[in-house]
This record gives C-alpha cells, sequence and structure tokens, in this order.
C-alpha cells in the first residue's frame, strides 16, 4: 500500500494502530465489517512510503477488493504483490543471517519469537537450501502441529466471516482499544464493555482421536465444532482447536465430540497447550526451526 493518504486510510480500516505500525516488527490486526465480523486477518508493517500487507492466500483477491471498495477521495495504492516474493517464517530469537531478504521483521506468528522474510521469488530456492543448513524445515504437519499447540487461529478454521476477533482470542494482540474509529469499532467496544462473548476459541485434550469438523456436545445439545486437530508428540495425546459457547467453555468442562463414525470424550484446556517439546533427532535441544515456502 502506497500514497500520502495510506496510514490515515488503513487505521480507519483496521483493528490495531497503523499509526505504531514500524519496520521493525509485524502489527497484527484484523479488517471487519460493520457488524464487527471478520474480513481478513493480517500482519503488516511500515518503511517509509510503503505499508506491506499479508494474510492468507485464500483472502489473496478479497482482502484487495474490500480495502480499494472504501478508497474514494484517499490518495491510496493497493497494489498485489504475491507473485514477486517467497515468504519465509524463522522460529529464533535472534536475526537470522546469511539470506539475502528484501524485508526481516520480526514476528510472533506462533506466539513465539519469530522473524518474517520476504524473498523476492527469483531468490526463493538459494535461501530455501541457506535456511536449511542453518534450522530445522518445518513442513505443513509440523507447522500445524505448532500452531495448534500454541493456540493459534488460522483463517478458513478459527477464523471466519462469522467469527469476531475477541472470540479468537485475537483482543491482546490485535486489538487497540484507544485509537480512533475504523470500521466495525461499535461492536468490539461494546463487547470490551459487557465482558462477553457468544463463544471462545479453546484448546481441546481428547482420550482418542480428534478430527476437524466434530460436534461437541453436552448430553444432546451441540455447543460447539472442533476446528483444527492433531496428535501432539510433545504432549503425547491428541489435541485440538473449538469454538465452544459461553457457559461451557471453561477449562476442565468435559464435552461429547463426534461425528458420523467417531465419537470420544474431550476436555477443555488452557491455551497454549502445556508440555515442553524434545529437541528434533540430531539438532541441539532448543533448535530453531523454519517454515518454508509453500
Amino acid at each position: 500500500m502506497t500514497g500520502a493518504d495510506r496510514v490515515r486510510f488503513l487505521n480507519g480500516q483496521t483493528t490495531n494502530d497503523v499509526r505504531k505500525a514500524s519496520s521493525d516488527a509485524t502489527q497484527e490486526s484484523c479488517v471487519l465489517n460493520s457488524k464487527g465480523r471478520l474480513h481478513a486477518h493480517i500482519f503488516l508493517f511500515a518503511v517509509p512510503n510503503e505499508i506491506w500487507i499479508d494474510a492468507d492466500a485464500e483472502l489473496r483477491e478479497q482482502l484487495q477488493g474490500r480495502l480499494e471498495r472504501y478508497i474514494i477521495a484517499d490518495e491510496v495504492l493497493v497494489e498485489d504483490a504475491s507473485e514477486g516474493f517467497a515468504f519465509f517464517h524463522v522460529l529464533a530469537e535472534l536475526k537470522p543471517e546469511g539470506v539475502e531478504a528484501k524485508f526481516c521483521v520480526r514476528s510472533r506468528r506462533l506466539g513465539r519469537d519469530g522473524w518474517d522474510l520476504w524473498v523476492e521469488s527469483v531468490a526463493a530456492k538459494e535461501a530455501t537450501n541457506a535456511l536449511a543448513a542453518t534450522y530445522h524445515p518445518a513442513d505443513e504437519n509440523e507447522w500445524e502441529r505448532l500452531r495448534i499447540e500454541n493456540g493459534i487461529p488460522r483463517w478458513g478454521r478459527e477464523l471466519t466471516a462469522d467469527v469476531i476477533p475477541s472470540e479468537a482470542n485475537l483482543a491482546e494482540r490485535a486489538i487497540d482499544y484507544e485509537k480512533g474509529c475504523y470500521i466495525g469499532q461499535e461492536v468490539i467496544s461494546r463487547m470490551k464493555m459487557s465482558g462477553q462473548v457468544r463463544q471462545r476459541l479453546c484448546g481441546l485434550v481428547s482420550e482418542n482421536g480428534l478430527y476437524s469438523g466434530m460436534e461437541l456436545r453436552v448430553e444432546e445439545k451441540v455447543v460447539g465444532r472442533v476446528t483444527s486437530a492433531v496428535f501432539s508428540s510433545r504432549t503425547n495425546s491428541n489435541i485440538g482447536l473449538a469454538m465452544i459457547k459461553r457457559g461451557y467453555n471453561d477449562i476442565g468442562t468435559s464435552l461429547v465430540a463426534s461425528n458420523e463414525t467417531a465419537q470420544t470424550n474431550v476436555r477443555v484446556v488452557a491455551l497454549p497447550v502445556k508440555g515442553r517439546s524434545p529437541a528434533p533427532s540430531g539438532d541441539a535441544e532448543g533448535c530453531s526451526e523454519v517454515a518454508l515456502p509453500a
């Protein structure tokens, strides 16, 4: 996003305060409709004369269209730069070295210290090899395990057009309650004042296999749905994330998860799911991991 009005414009579209965005770290934020429900979950950072935004690939056309819809007399240009870059995230406290990246920005995508690397597409293979020489490459399954263990919502799973940010535990990270007006702010402020949400993103631990899409019940009453599930070798258990209705999402609550072919007892647990991850074979304990580009 470029143009003289980019900061003022984007600040009226997002839940966090874009005026505080910098080139040092990403700012997590949400784009909402007038009812406070999600249009997008984004990360952004600001450099001189530009704001760079990334979101789930599923939102590629939708997000740009949503932003451009509100550009009226603003000097703002929104450009899709997806094809020009490969994107890496490195889980490490120290800044990665030895990789040619256009941007290297601190980012806590998994609730842990990490770095976002924007690498020009033509240099993606070289960057992959350079990172893999130092870090343990995480495939899609490992990324999902880390995401679910840390209680991080994902677009299309926990985050949908029916969800309000605070329901997905995004309030602390992605909402600035002191900033000026933005689309959906009235609903967000009212919810903060009431302290009530209709549902909440929760962690689950299961006795047996747990699968995305399972309904959660108390007797015959449906009180939620499993949105993501994985077997965690770190905790040696089947764990998952779920949106659960108010009154049934307290820590320690027992529920029944079921689909057409399976049923299991589950327990609501605090996020992130506690436990200690063993060091990967052949690597030093506490080694960093890197998610490679799709």
